[in-house]
């Protein structure tokens, strides 16, 4: 039976190397693991078998992964993971109670023995020894919390909707390494919709045009939008369906809980039309979009329509233990709808098609509110809780009724290249909250809306849960910095202690984000921030960032060439300059208020060069790089007028978001993903501050009011370009970075241009 009712053998060409692909997957034997005594007799029989973890190994060190064994063991206690790390030299022995878990140990054993780091992204393998080093003493950690959650419902749209399966599979090993166990995965959730409602008087091609692209895709499944960016063609629909299978397969090998997209009630808007009698809530506007339906779930229809999605979502992706489900998202109406009940009716259709399966919910905003969690059996929710470190005085056991919750964070919004947390307040209040009396803190959760921007914010949140006295933020980022380049080091230690208090010190004020750069804002005199919900402030002293920079310049030669420390130099460096735009632009703001045109066009003049040092900078490593971004559509599309449509998807979401202008000026996305990146700054950010500039100098030279600039047109014209950019580095990021450090460095010792005798 075809995963797709209605498709056709159109698809069989463009699915079969995938096909293949699976096929030979199979065929290759797993590397075994290698044989050990048991120790005890309770632990004579393995309880899971390691292969899974043996060959994410192999990928994850391939010269070293024959020195590691896998030993599985038995939980102690139902639930809690445990692992223990023992061995001699080049014998390193890794005991745990899941494949994940085994794989846990091994970031331990590397990043506290053998001093190398594999984060997202960046690794230090290379500076590995060939042999690997002993353990002083056996060690065994124990998971503090059964949940350890991972990724954002946004993920699959700001972390690269066009990656790969390998990618995926490299983020899930990634993430085992640092100890998650749960996964959000929303790759392909559009193939359960659209067959199900097939039964509900839809055709395909009627599903297909209400189904966005894939950029846009995460914010459909949350009820905000439709039919961006479409129609979505068969195949495409197939191909992520296939690898949303494969991710989810590879969680379960691992023991980890792929987390798939619920069935809360959304139809399109037209649904009791085709359905008479449906009770359907309208859900007005998200920004400037047109909302879907909400499907009351204690009327007549929402079980049927429940049961068949969920059937349709079990065939395509098979069982799991959690959900993830958010009804009245962001502005959502219930209407006259008894929200308890609803929530009850949601439960129970979950249940009935998952038997003691666990329903997530974000906590955000004012949800979930109490009236749904009074309709629920709350010992089978998670909360997870989007706001841990961004408010004071918070009382999770008493905003949501004693309901197990996970402590959680959304560090960075719409995956732009900033870094940053709020660590002090994470490791303080985790412990807080997890020890108090009546706790019902369950989890962690770890939720950017994009990954693979910060390694740092990552491995530390990952921590806390593997940290029962708790952690020392100070005695942990000297560690890091040891691990991340291989070997202590004096300069690298004081670039993380910076870093520490500087982006990874900021408080619990109202933002769990760093501020945006404003070299990616639209142009304004008086622009404070990129994305409309960013804060419009610095968040920390921009004197930290300068001083890590150049600290991580004066890192011992041989330690510069791991990949780890040349991401992180071009990360830092980037936030350097990041950083001078908000110092710079007051100044040129200054000097046309002045009207001294000498000072105007003497600061545009260092702004334009800090412009080119950024995306010279970026050009350097390919995760900065656009065409790396733009690289990963063409092989989704079968045609190539696809494929020119999914470029647009993958463009778009970059900038206007949206595809008009009410939805990208109006609504306020415009910018939300904002990305410092080698191709984007120099081919629109850039263009566009010169045409603002060179508007406001005719202004200041005739003395007019300076003529405005259509930046939604020059937008929305890079969006639907079809260009191509390079994606192999140029230039080296040591030289870059030095030049960066000093221009920068005597910008911030120059007095500030002051007007001239003649504009006075």
């Amino acid at each position: 039976m075809p995963l797709i009712a209605g498709s056709d053998r159109r698809a069989v060409p463009v699915l079969l190397p995938l096909l293949c692909v699976c096929a030979a997957l199979v065929l290759v034997p797993a590397p075994v693991a290698r044989a050990s005594a048991p120790s005890d007799p309770a632990r004579a029989s393995a309880p899971f078998d390691p292969a899974p973890a043996v060959a994410a190994l192999a990928r994850l060190l391939p010269a070293h992964a024959a020195q590691i064994s896998l030993v599985p063991e038995p939980q102690a206690a139902p639930g809690v993971d445990a692992f223990t790390v023992s061995g001699a030299p080049g014998a390193i022995r890794v005991r745990g109670t899941s494949p994940a878990t085994l794989l846990t140990g091994v970031g331990w054993y590397l990043r506290n023995v053998a001093h190398a780091d594999i984060g997202l992204p960046g690794d230090s393998t290379a500076a590995l020894p060939a042999t690997l080093p002993p353990v002083p003493a056996p060690h065994t950690d124990s998971a503090v919390v059964p949940h350890r959650y991972a990724l954002n419902d946004t993920d699959n749209g700001y972390s690269g909707p066009y990656r790969s399966f390998a990618e995926y599979q490299r983020e899930v090993d990634v993430l085992a390494l640092h100890g998650f166990n749960e996964v959000l995965v929303t790759v392909g959730a559009e193939a359960p919709y659209l067959r199900a409602l097939q039964g509900f008087g839809y055709s395909a091609d009627d599903l297909r045009a209400w189904i966005p692209a894939p950029a846009h895709q995460p914010w459909w499944l949350l009820q905000n939008m439709s039919g961006f960016g479409g129609p979505v063609s068969e195949q495409l629909v197939a191909a992520r369906a296939a690898v949303g299978r494969r991710v989810c397969d590879h969680l379960r090998a691992l023991g980890m809980t792929p987390v798939l997209p619920g069935y809360f009630g959304t139809v399109p808007t037209d649904f009791a039309e085709r359905n008479p009698g449906a009770a359907v809530v309208p859900q007005g506007t998200w920004t400037a979009f047109a909302r879907d339906s909400w499907l009351d779930p204690t009327g007549p229809l929402f079980a049927e329509v429940a049961a068949a999605y969920y059937a349709a979502q079990r065939d395509a992706f098979g069982d799991s233990a959690m959900y993830k489900m958010d009804p009245l998202h962001e502005g959502g109406t219930a209407g006259g709808v008894d929200v308890p009940a609803a929530a009850g009716a949601i439960q129970r259709a979950l249940l009935a098609a998952h038997p003691g399966a666990v329903w997530a919910v974000l906590g955000w905003e004012h949800n979930p509110t109490a009236a749904l969690l009074a309709g629920v059996d709350r010992s089978l929710m998670l909360i997870v809780d989007g706001l841990s470190d961004r408010y004071d005085g918070l009382d999770r056991e008493s905003d949501w009724g004693g309901t197990p919750y996970a402590f959680g964070t959304i560090p960075n919004f719409g995956g732009k290249t900033t870094f940053g947390a709020n660590t002090g307040v994470w490791t303080t209040r985790f412990r807080q909250w997890l020890t108090r009396p009546g706790s019902a803190l369950k989890g962690i959760a770890f939720m950017p809306e994009g990954t693979g921007t910060d390694p740092a914010a990552l491995a530390l949140f990952a921590d806390l849960a593997w940290s029962p006295a708790g952690l020392d933020r100070a005695a942990w980022f000297t560690a890091y910095a040891t691990a991340r380049y291989g070997r202590p080091d004096a300069h690298a230690a004081a670039a993380w202690a910076q870093l520490r208090e500087g982006p990874y010190g900021m408080p619990s004020d109202g933002w769990s984000e760093p501020q945006d750069g404003l070299f990616t804002a639209r142009p304004s005199l008086t622009a404070s921030t990129s994305a409309s919900w960013s804060p419009k402030a610095l968040r920390y002293d921009p004197a930290s960032v300068r001083g890590a920079l150049a600290e991580l310049l004066a890192v011992a030669p041989e330690l510069r060439a791991t990949d780890a420390y040349r991401y992180d130099l071009v990360n830092v460096a980037r936030q350097a300059l990041a950083d001078e735009s908000r110092r710079l632009l007051p100044e040129i703001a200054g000097a046309y208020g002045a009207g001294d045109l000498a000072a105007f066009r003497s600061l545009v003049s260092r702004w334009t060069a800090a412009e080119d040092d950024l995306d010279r900078l970026a050009a350097t490593d390919a995760r900065f790089m656009v065409g790396t971004w733009l690289a990963q559509v063409p092989s989704w599309g079968a045609t190539d007028a696809e494929r020119d449509q999914l470029q647009y998807d993958a463009r778009s979401i970059l900038t206007t978001w949206g595809g008009t202008r009410a939805e990208a000026e109006d609504g306020g996305l415009h910018e939300y993903a904002a990305r410092e990146w080698s191709g984007l700054v120099a081919d629109l950010y850039a263009k566009r501050w010169a045409a603002f500039f060179a508007s406001l100098e005719v202004a200041l030279t005739q003395h007019t009011r300076p003529a405005p600039v259509d930046f939604f047109a020059l937008d929305d014209a890079w969006a639907h370009s079809t260009s191509a950019y390079p994606t192999a580095p140029v230039g080296d990021p040591v030289d870059n970075a030095t030049d960066i450090a000093t221009a920068v460095a005597a910008a911030v010792a120059a007095p500030l241009e002051q007007p001239s005798e003649s504009s006075r």
